[in-house]
């Protein structure tokens, strides 16, 4: 099934670190935002690293979060083939501009929720853009054999990138 990006970048002026994933899950597409599948663990993960409770399910704080934590979110491909929200069916990939966000904001680190989201990247936009990736694990559901701590301790890096 064709699916193409409905919704746009989260970022302002001030954002420090740039999150991306893949392509918005059929869950994100309905919700009009990222991330909106309620098992998956992005929206626990995210405020775990600054002490605040989960963010499930209501945009407007995830929103809200993200601007005081100086964060942007976006996704790798602006249109794909994809069946459900499995990453391993990709086809077609057509990536999104980096540049869009890179150069409206001081952005100091990029960060990849995932393998697939990390190899498109380096494949589509790191030859245009030139700022390197770094893969985190993916908090998708179908990632079960990462635990919530473990994801906790990995994406620290991007309070550290975001504070420095």
């Amino acid at each position: 099934m064709l699916v193409t990006h409905e919704f746009g970048p989260w970022y302002d002026t001030q954002s420090r670190v740039l999150v991306l994933g893949t392509m918005p899950s059929p869950k994100s597409r309905e919700a009009g935002f990222y991330y909106a599948h309620p098992q998956n663990r992005f929206w626990r993960v995210l405020p775990a690293l600054y002490g605040e409770p989960p963010l499930i399910g209501n945009i407007t704080a995830q929103q809200d979060f993200l601007t005081r934590r100086h964060i942007a979110l976006w996704d790798v491909l602006a249109s794909c083939e994809i069946e459900g929200a499995s990453d391993s069916s990709i086809r077609n990939p057509v990536p999104n501009d980096m540049n869009v966000i890179l150069r409206a904001a001081p952005i100091r680190a990029i960060f990849a929720t995932g393998q697939k989201a990390g190899a498109l990247y380096k494949k589509y936009c790191l030859p245009q853009c030139g700022v390197p990736v770094q893969v985190l694990p993916s908090t998708s559901p179908a990632n079960c054999a990462v635990k919530l701590d473990a994801l906790c301790e990995k994406y620290a890096v991007i309070r550290q990138a975001a504070e420095a």
